[in-house]
């Protein structure tokens, strides 16, 4: 329709009320109210038709294609957002006709028309970026552990910081382009987003230094997570902690602060076990002939106490060794025997990976005892199942103990100490 045409209709009921003998401002007045109810009436109408029938076209078209994309924009509200375009388009056009004769009102009504296209815009904007992250996070594997919300957020702040420049722009008249005005304006932002600013920095190297994904378990005693990470977004980190509960770790202090990352063990060919048996020191002696002979009848270590003890009696007859006295020579002695027997049924053992490191070790002795380390890697990386064999392993140890003689450190109780003080009979 030609613009002139259009002022026309747009003028036709003024026209009659000033031939029925009203006054000119009245009628003016009179003119634009109706005007602007009937094109509110048919905007509205249209908004409502176009936003059902573009909507069932866009779920239709979804339907028939094998890509997702398209479905994700439907549960973005994408083709909702588009359907509002027309209505502005009409009120946009037919503006100038119905304000004509009031240059005030038709500014206004540029500049609603105005604010309403940049708030579109930006919700526009906002369905595509979240349609991408919902495409990327569900379609597409190699993206499903990556910070996509932090990079999401970071174009939104983005849209809604330009939205707000337009917004000043169209309400003032005002040009932010002097330096000033946007070197204050960068202050403020700077002010009020720092934390954004922090958590932006610290997102991209999370992401770029592969530091946490999400599905990683991590421990970060300073904010008492102990879990798997759930969301990482541009301030926090979500992690649900074994017990069900959530922790919220900010994102800068994944690269400010010291945490656990259990992901390497995940990864790798076995998950590591290392625990001590603290053994009593009164307890550790040398080997007679007789513990010797009964420590044999332990099929698992009989083939090395008796080429141990060959290799011992070969070197105590070189040296012509005094063996009236145990301690003169070469001997074995009972802990010896046990670390070895340790070793052995460690290697024995199917669920431990015997391609990874392993041993058995003395440590430092201690107010405790001595600690018997055992060091080594079962194959089974669940947490339950890694537990369940390392029990076996050390429920086993325990029980062998006494069979060489041994003791386990254990504090004295209250029963303990009951018995040293009755009187003996």
């Amino acid at each position: 329709m030609e613009r002139e045409t259009l002022d026309l209709y747009a003028c036709w009921l003024r026209e009659y009320l000033i031939d029925l003998g009203m006054g000119d401002t009245w009628a003016e007045i009179l003119n634009v109210a109706v005007n602007t109810i009937i094109i509110a009436a048919v905007a509205t109408f249209l908004d409502i038709v176009f936003r059902k029938v573009i909507v069932q076209l866009f779920k239709a078209f979804s339907d028939k294609t094998t890509s997702t994309f398209d479905d994700f924009l439907v549960k973005s509200n994408f083709p909702r957002f588009i359907a509002h375009f027309i209505p502005l388009t009409l009120v946009w056009y037919i503006t100038p006709s119905l304000f004509q004769d009031f240059p005030v009102l038709e500014s206004g009504m540029y500049k609603l028309a105005q604010l309403y296209l940049v708030l579109l815009c930006i919700l526009v904007f906002r369905s595509l970026l979240r349609t991408s992250n919902n495409y990327l996070r569900n379609s597409k594997e190699k993206y499903s552990d990556k910070p996509l919300e932090s990079y999401v957020q970071v174009l939104m702040i983005f849209a809604w910081s330009a939205g707000v420049f337009l917004v000043v722009n169209i309400l003032t008249d005002f040009s932010l382009k002097s330096l000033t005005t946007l070197g204050a304006f960068s202050a403020v932002l700077l002010l009020i987003f720092k934390d954004t600013i922090l958590g932006f920095v610290a997102s991209i190297q999370v992401s770029v230094n592969d530091i946490v994904r999400i599905g990683d378990w991590i421990t970060f005693s300073k904010f008492g997570a102990d879990g798997y990470v759930t969301e990482i977004n541009l301030a926090t980190v979500r992690v649900q902690n074994f017990d069900n509960t959530f922790t919220t770790i900010p994102t800068y202090s994944l690269i400010a602060d010291s945490f656990q990352n259990w992901r390497g063990m995940q990864e790798s060919e076995g998950r590591r076990i290392k625990r001590s048996l603290y053994i009593k020191q009164n307890s550790i002696k040398f080997l007679s002939a007789e513990d010797i002979a009964s420590l044999k009848k332990i099929q698992l270590i009989a083939p090395y106490i008796e080429h141990r003890e060959k290799e011992v009696t070969r070197y105590n007859a070189t040296t012509e060794a005094d063996k009236s006295i145990l301690i003169n020579g070469r001997n074995q002695t009972n802990l010896g025997v046990f670390r070895k027997y340790a070793d052995a049924f460690l290697h024995e053992n199917p669920a431990i990976n015997k391609d990874l490191f392993l041993m058995v070790r003395h440590l430092a002795p201690t107010e405790k005892g001595i600690p018997l380390e055992i060091f080594c890697f079962c194959y089974d990386k669940r947490w339950e199942n890694y537990e369940h064999i390392q029990a076996d392993i050390f429920d086993h140890l325990i029980a062998a103990i006494p069979y060489f003689g041994l003791e386990l450190f254990e504090s004295p109780t209250g029963t303990d100490v009951a018995k040293i003080s009755l009187p003996k009979d």
